[in-house]
């Protein structure tokens, strides 16, 4: 995805690892202060407040262009779950990508930014009748299902309003992706897809096939998230095609499509380092066009679904620092102005990230410092193992850099706290493309005694 450099860390620190935590726009000006593009993020808080998200506008669409790009001969859909409003589906859709979608939210928020239902994909393990209904009666382009009973659900509307949607199978291919436990999503003991091993996958497609309503796309598996090489991937490749070449369309003709989903990591601190984009191409292709011509098949068409890979790398989070905590012999508590509410993911998973001082740099030495939230739990922690400079002070600027994934679309209203604002910042300036929260936003739903 690209290396650091002495202008897009924050610090000026050319890592030896050449791994890029910011997005490339992120630099400290002369001042010392850090600036997205010409912005200071000084001046972004002033004018906004904090906490709030800023979204790199052309990291985002960089990267969707990287994706293109590795992935030549592939459809691209961007994985609205990891982060979605209008301007971030409106932008996907311009650098050529479809969305894929989870909910009845979702698709409303993707048509609403002009996105064509024929280039969304629709997911969800439990989706709902209503949602079944929209989704074909709008001709969204593949339905992903998830079970027998979804089948049966989607063939009965497909016949009563005599249309034929596309659908995918979700496959569960039995592959034990290397990441953290709650976002591997190939293995058999979780919630997702139909299994290889007990001949349920095969039975469904089987189903669709005999009875001629449902409009067989293809294969669908996703190996899981945060995925730093291409080994599940290939491994799930390897076992889908298999059953793949068990079937045909009615008319005898292959399946169109082979959907091996995202999960590609990211960096988050220096010490991760995903496989670059075009390694992780090279390679998958590679095994799918070695597995079919062993298979005697032809080439079916790759669809990948990357989300956070676009997005999180692409977005920062802006906090001000209230109070200071020094506990010697053990580190210093830098509480925020946000915190679980706003980032679920470090309690959640126990994920890492980085931070800075945003407003100034400092030359005081780091100290161990965990930096964490406003709101009344203990594991409400922002950066579990930070190190910042010694003379960090309330009022300071924090910025915690790839936060665009899981962070503001998890994010809640504990304690009753308003949402922060997402601010898009490209050559022209600074915008919200979701405002931030009130009070009144939070009583509006509150009917009273």
């Amino acid at each position: 995805m690209g290396s650091d450099s002495a202008r897009s860390h924050p610090d000026h620190v050319e890592h030896p690892s050449g791994v890029r935590v910011w997005p490339r726009n992120v630099h400290r000006g002369p001042e010392g202060g850090l600036k997205v593009g010409a912005l200071s993020l000084d001046r972004i808080a002033d004018q906004f407040g904090t906490p709030a998200f800023v979204l790199d506008e052309a990291e985002f669409r960089g990267r969707c262009r990287e994706f293109r790009d590795a992935f030549p001969e592939a459809k691209v859909y961007y994985a609205g779950k990891a982060f979605l409003c209008r301007a971030v589906a409106a932008m996907a859709h311009q650098e050529g990508l479809g969305v894929d979608v989870c909910s009845g939210g979702e698709l409303t928020v993707a048509l609403s930014a002009g996105v064509p239902p024929e280039t969304i994909t629709m997911h969800g393990n439990n989706k709902s009748l209503e949602e079944l209904e929209r989704a074909t009666a709008l001709g969204v382009g593949t339905i992903v299902v998830d079970s027998f009973e979804e089948v049966a659900r989607l063939t009965a509307i497909a016949r009563r309003r005599g249309v034929r949607p596309g659908v995918m199978v979700r496959v569960m291919p039995g592959v034990e992706a290397h990441t953290h436990e709650l976002v591997a999503t190939a293995h058999d003991d979780q919630k997702f897809g139909l299994s290889l091993r007990d001949g349920s996958a095969e039975a469904a497609i089987s189903g669709i096939i005999s009875d001629g309503v449902l409009q067989m796309r293809g294969l669908h598996c996703h190996v899981g998230s945060q995925i730093f090489d291409s080994s599940a991937h290939e491994l799930a490749a390897t076992r889908v095609l298999a059953l793949y070449a068990r079937f045909g369309m009615p008319d005898g003709g292959p399946w169109p499509e082979l959907n091996l989903g995202g999960g590609f990591g990211i960096s988050y601190t220096t010490a991760e380092e995903p496989v670059s984009l075009c390694d992780f191409a090279a390679a998958l292709e590679k095994v799918i066009g070695q597995e079919c011509a062993t298979l005697r098949i032809p080439h079916p068409q790759l669809v990948i679904e990357p989300g956070r890979a676009i997005v999180g790398p692409s977005m920062l989070t802006l906090y001000r620092v209230g109070t200071v905590k020094p506990r010697p012999g053990l580190r210093t508590y830098v509480s925020v102005d946000g915190g679980m509410s706003d980032n679920i993911r470090t309690a959640l998973y126990d994920a890492t990230y980085t931070a800075t001082i945003a407003n100034r740099t400092s030359t005081v030495a780091p100290v161990p410092t965990r930096v964490v939230g406003r709101h009344c739990e203990s594991g409400d922690i922002v950066v579990r193992e930070a190190r910042l400079p010694g003379d960090v002070r309330s009022g300071d600027l924090l910025a915690v850099a790839a936060t665009g994934a899981y962070c503001r679309g998890m994010a809640s209203n504990y304690n009753h706290t308003p949402r922060p604002p997402v601010l898009a910042v490209n050559h022209q300036g600074v915008r919200a493309v979701v405002r931030r929260e009130t009070d009144a936003d939070l009583m509006n739903l509150d009917v009273g005694p």
